[in-house]
């Protein structure tokens, strides 16, 4: 059972970036934000801490916005002391942050290690040259390697992030992507489908017809085979979707693209979807069921607007489904008719989609 973590988020200014990213408008935002002020972050830090549920969940400081590790070394010392204090008291569990491959070295991981740091996460975006050119990254998939070695060797958390849709990318430099960054052993990764945000050069290109974004269908497509090739790996992806925020939103900042509030579950719902296609093409006879699930399951396995329950009628003529939640193991679920129970191991499934779809070899 996996440890559950309260995080505690610290923004931090974009100063640390040497690039304008082709889909980041954080360099504008950064400019009437650029300081770094101890006093702010101690007091949201304590406001999280007086306002977090005292539960088994533990807590961990994670500094999100800027490339870590580009900042001023006197700013980086200045927010890992106060983050460090807290988990020196015991007050949090874990530290986290987020970088740019290329400003990964010995010097800037021997300060991290200094301080106590346990997670440290690469926007890494894509394996493909051509993309990242096109992306204005600034970075070589040559840095990624690099980068996620040397962070292992010095027996940091390792996660990495991907992004799907970005300028001159398409499906097979996705799996190659997803593929690259499972040969690298990441302990977690997120994937971010590509949106045009306001103020970007992507915004530029999308409004000349130099760039045309994914739509919502064609990127769940997508991240349903990413998801289920980490998930055949062992890989934790926690997040699928960029975090809707105030300002992340239709009619707000996401000028175009395949944003969705709850990009995640259309995922993970189509993906319950592929496993019932596997199953009842070979139990064609099964017609009413009982569905034995994990409770945090049920909503992927019913799909929004009861999605997956219309596609079984549709399909295969099942029209009574009653879904019972139990405390078992996400790793399966189980499928009753008339006193027999089918159980439905869902690693087993994900190799069977893989191999179907040439995306692994069979063992």
């Amino acid at each position: 059972m996996s440890i559950k973590y309260h995080i505690i988020p610290i923004f931090v200014p974009h100063v640390g970036c040497p690039h304008d990213c082709i889909f980041c408008n954080q360099r504008k935002i950064a400019q009437e934000k650029a300081n770094i002020d101890g006093n702010s972050i101690k007091d949201t830090i304590d406001s999280y801490l007086s306002t977090i549920p005292n539960t088994n969940e533990k807590l961990e400081i994670a500094f999100f916005g800027g490339s870590f590790t580009g900042i001023d070394v006197e700013s980086q010392k200045k927010l890992l002391e106060i983050a460090y204090n807290y988990k020196n008291k015991g007050y949090i569990d874990r530290i986290r942050l987020s970088t740019r491959p290329d400003y990964i070295d010995n010097e800037r991981l021997n300060l991290l290690k200094q301080y106590d740091v346990d997670i440290i996460e690469l926007g890494v975006q894509s394996m493909c040259p051509d993309v990242l050119q096109n992306s204005f990254r600034g970075h070589s998939d040559v840095d990624v390697i690099n980068a996620s070695k040397l962070i292992k060797d010095y027996g940091f958390t390792l996660g990495l992030q991907m992004m799907v849709g970005l300028p001159e990318s398409n499906y097979e430099k996705e799996i190659f992507t997803a593929k690259q960054l499972i040969d690298l052993n990441p302990s977690i990764v997120r994937i971010y489908p590509t949106l045009v945000i306001k103020d970007t050069y992507l915004e530029k290109n999308f409004y000349n017809g130099d760039y045309i974004p994914l739509s919502l269908d064609e990127a769940i497509e997508i991240c349903i085979d990413l998801l289920m090739l980490f998930n055949y790996y062992d890989i934790n992806v926690i997040r699928v979707g960029l975090q809707p925020t105030d300002n992340i939103a239709k009619n707000k900042d996401v000028v175009a693209g395949p944003f969705h509030p709850a990009f995640r579950q259309l995922v993970e719902e189509k993906v319950c979807r592929e496993y019932l296609k596997i199953f009842f093409k070979y139990n064609t006879e099964i017609k009413n069921i009982q569905v034995y699930i994990n409770k945090k399951e049920i909503s992927n396995f019913v799909g929004q607007h009861s999605s997956n329950l219309k596609f079984l009628r549709e399909a295969y003529g099942i029209d009574k489904v009653k879904i019972m939640g139990k405390d078992i193991n996400k790793e399966s679920f189980f499928i009753a008719n008339e006193g027999i129970n089918y159980e439905i191991k869902t690693k087993e499934l994900t190799e069977r989609y893989l191999i179907n779809k040439g995306l692994v070899t069979m063992n």
